[in-house]
Parts: structure tokens; C-alpha cells; sequence
């Protein structure tokens, strides 16, 4: 289930320094194509319009965040007819899913979004049940905010600067599983060369095994000399491929393999 009205709410007032008192008024497409410019940071927000009061303009804003979606390759329909319209569910759920998304790839870091929208207010759109008194409070409200280093007189005006944000869970998360895979890779790699080397070795200690059973067979009968070049050879071979090393010791076979049988 996905977060509340009121979580949503605060998280993007928080987030884009604004003064939301609605979810609908996200269907200005304002607001969430800042909430992207916060993840990648190269919207062209210049060409957002955060006063937009009328549909064609809500378009126009959405047209922004399509590119990004288009750019980016984000499988996700944005359903601009049905947001613009600013009716509660349908921008209710599609900010829930904005906020999953910004959890999984916000990157951390320092975003000014005052900054990033040279200072435009937002206000209540026309579908967004304000009315004209409270929207302009609330344009008034924010517009006074400014950038690190402007001024201002009231709470209001006062200079708010950037948080500094930590990388989310589900980035952590992303980067975790993404070390995992490469690892579990490099693993699977690792394996497949001993076993390729293992089984070099094994086809060549066969060889060398059912030579050396062929001339042990032939200097019983007489016809093999002991002390072959051939022999020598053989015994070279056998002896480089049963030495050992320390640490790498071969297992020694249990001598109570008949009383581990009798145990139950």
C-alpha cells in the first residue's frame, strides 16, 4: 500500500520547498517534473510553469516530464488526460508511484529546488478546489522564499538552505544488489575455470595412469627395460600431479569408516 495523502504531501513540500496543501494540484505536472529535475538533475525547468492555471498549460508541463520519461527509457505511462483534470485519485496514485521511484534512484546529495526553478511559485490549480484568497497566500508564501544568500522579512522570507540528503534505502539497496550480482558473477567465472583445469588434468592422469599400467605390464614379460626414458617420464608427470602443498594436504581416509557405518 502506498503512502498517504498527507505523507505525500509533506515529503514533496519537503523535498521541492513548496506549500502543497492538495495532492491534485500536482496535476499542473509542475511539481513532478521537479521531483524528477531532483533525481537527474537536467530538466529544462526553465520551460516548467509553476503558475499555470489552465489546462493547456498544465500540457505544456507535462510534455516536459514525457521527455524525461522518453530520454530516459522509464516504462511508465503518464496519463496526462486523466492528471490535468486534478481529480484526487488518479494524481493520488500516480505521486505514490513518483515516490517509489524517487526512493529507488534519488542519489543523495544537495538539491536546491528554489534554485532550480529560479523562484517560481506554484499555485492551486483550477481544478484543485483553492480558492483565488488562499492560492494567493500561498503563491505570496512561496515566491518570498529565495536561494542561499537572498533576503527576506517573516518565516516566510527567510532564507531556507538546501538539505543535504543521505542515498535512500531503496538506493542502498539497488547498489548492494547490484555488488551482489557482480560478485555471484565473478564466482560462477572462478568456478568454471577450476573445473575446466580440473578436468585437463583428470583426462591427463588417465593417460599417464594407463601408461604406466601398460609398462608395468611389458617389464613383467621381459620386454621393458626398468629405468625407461619413457618411464622416468611417467614418473615425472605422476609425481607433479600427486605433490602437495602446505595447506592443500590431501584428506586422510578415516580410519572408522566401519563404526561410522553402525551409527544411526
Amino acid at each position: 500500500m502506498g503512502e498517504s495523502r498527507q505523507e505525500l504531501l509533506s515529503w514533496i513540500n519537503d523535498l521541492l520547498q513548496l506549500n502543497l496543501t492538495k495532492v491534485e494540484q500536482c496535476g499542473t505536472g509542475a511539481p513532478l517534473c521537479q521531483i524528477f529535475d531532483s533525481i537527474f538533475m537536467d530538466l529544462p525547468m526553465s520551460k516548467v510553469k509553476f503558475n499555470a492555471n489552465a489546462e493547456y498549460q498544465y500540457i505544456s508541463n507535462f510534455k516536459v516530464l514525457q521527455a524525461c520519461f522518453l530520454q530516459r527509457k522509464i516504462e511508465k505511462t503518464i496519463p496526462v488526460e486523466r492528471l490535468i483534470k486534478c481529480k484526487f485519485q488518479d494524481n493520488l496514485e500516480f505521486l505514490q508511484w513518483v515516490k517509489k521511484f524517487w526512493d529507488q534512484y534519488f542519489p543523495g546529495g544537495t538539491y536546491d529546488p528554489v534554485a532550480r526553478r529560479k523562484g517560481q511559485a506554484v499555485v492551486a490549480g483550477a481544478g484543485a478546489g483553492a480558492n483565488p484568497s488562499s492560492a494567493s497566500g500561498r503563491s505570496s508564501s512561496v515566491a518570498s522564499r529565495k536561494p542561499l544568500g537572498g533576503s527576506g522579512s517573516g518565516a516566510a522570507g527567510s532564507t531556507i538552505a538546501p538539505r543535504t540528503r543521505t542515498p535512500s534505502i531503496g538506493v542502498q539497496l539497488s547498489q548492494l544488489q547490484a555488488e551482489n550480482a557482480t560478485l555471484r558473477e565473478h564466482a560462477e567465472g572462478l568456478e568454471r575455470e577450476r573445473d575446466f583445469y580440473f578436468n585437463k588434468l583428470r583426462e591427463i592422469e588417465i593417460l599417464i595412469q594407463a601408461a604406466a599400467d601398460e609398462d608395468a605390464a611389458l617389464a613383467e614379460s621381459g620386454e621393458l627395460t626398468e629405468n625407461s626414458d619413457k618411464q622416468i617420464l611417467i614418473k615425472q608427470v605422476q609425481d607433479i600431479l600427486y605433490s602437495t602443498e602446505e595447506g592443500f594436504e590431501i584428506p586422510e581416509q578415516a580410519t572408522t569408516a566401519g563404526e561410522e557405518e553402525e551409527t544411526f
